[in-house]
């Protein structure tokens, strides 16, 4: 069945700025995708990998050189061949599975091979900055039950950072995101922080492509792959340094490998776990999906961006919610 591709960018300002190690983000630029049969109505949304310079920009680029094989009518298996992972396989992914849903009546989890959904427990973020700051933006998050904290790769700096939120913030699940901030000789001081402060994970301490550096690393608490494994081939080769494997749809290209991902994931006895690069709701909802099959879940982005799509993911007593209004078969096109 051929289709009619509609491709737009959208500029998604966020309402504060927001740093990581090495970054400060105002805004998380996505490419939305379309698909529409006649009837019915697909549609995708992806923010790229910004560390890959795989931006929106990119996106409409590469969609658009392929848009008469796109419009001739492709399949989710296809598309696999037919573009690496990256962001504009995951907008087009995601917008053949709303297109799947439509066409069966079923929502996107029943297509996926799930008899059912749940809320998720999600991390809220914290991003860097000082101690006091990260403290008090822990606290307003007063329904979360998990937080976490981006760190700068400074570790006086992080120390003090992890304490101040610990002390003010000391029931919630704690976990700490490096963005590849650490190193060798760096990250040891980190390690008897983490134990104090009884943080529960410990993601992407070292930079990609550095996965050896954490050979010699003590294991006292889970680490986490998200650079370092962007899909199923990466995982395949790099896992055995990991102890849990952060999938994000933008990184993987879509639903459709995120999901074999998990499921291979699982196989190696790893924990799985299912991030965002911010995005709306349209980037939310296939991901919470995912987030069916995962053991963590970081599914806060809606909530830095200025305005969200309507309908939209709901947070309530730090869970995400999610139905058929905002993505599938209810969705309103």
């Amino acid at each position: 069945m051929s289709f009619v591709l509609e491709l737009h960018n959208e500029p998604l300002p966020m309402s504060a700025p927001f740093r990581i190690a090495g970054h400060v983000f105002d805004a998380m630029p996505a490419t939305v995708v379309t698909l529409r049969d006649g009837e019915h109505v697909g549609r995708g949304e992806a923010a790229g990998v910004y560390y890959n310079n795989d931006h929106p920009e990119t996106m409409i680029a590469t969609l658009e050189a392929l848009r008469p094989r796109i419009e001739a009518g492709i399949d989710r298996d296809a598309l696999r061949t037919l573009l690496p992972a990256g962001g504009a396989r995951n907008a087009l992914d995601c917008a053949l599975w709303e297109l799947e849903s439509q066409r069966s009546g079923l929502p996107v989890w029943a297509v996926a091979g799930l008899e059912g959904v749940r809320p998720l427990l999600t991390t809220f973020t914290v991003g860097a900055d000082t101690p006091e700051v990260m403290a008090e933006g822990a606290a307003a998050y007063w329904q979360a039950r998990a937080l976490k904290l981006k760190l700068t790769g400074e570790p006086d700096l992080d120390s003090a950072r992890i304490r101040a939120v610990r002390a003010r913030c000391p029931a919630p699940w704690l976990g700490v995101d490096a963005n590849q901030g650490y190193d060798t000789k760096t990250l040891p001081a980190l390690l008897p922080v983490l134990v104090e402060a009884n943080v529960s994970l410990l993601e992407q301490p070292c930079r990609r492509g550095c996965e050896d550096d954490l050979d010699g690393i003590a294991r006292v608490v889970p680490i986490a792959a998200d650079e370092s494994i962007l899909d199923l081939a990466e995982l395949e080769a790099r896992h055995h340094r990991f102890d849990v494997v952060n999938i994000k749809l933008d990184k993987c290209g879509g639903l459709t490998e995120g999901l074999m991902m998990a499921r291979r994931a699982r196989e190696l006895g790893k924990q799985v776990m299912v991030g965002n690069m911010c995005g709306t709701s349209l980037a939310a909802a296939p991901a919470f999906v995912l987030g069916q099959f995962c053991d963590v879940v970081d599914l806060d982005g809606p909530i830095f961006l200025v305005r969200d799509r309507t309908p939209s993911v709901r947070y309530e007593d730090g869970y995400i919610h999610c139905d058929g209004e905002v993505w599938g078969a209810k969705a309103v096109a």
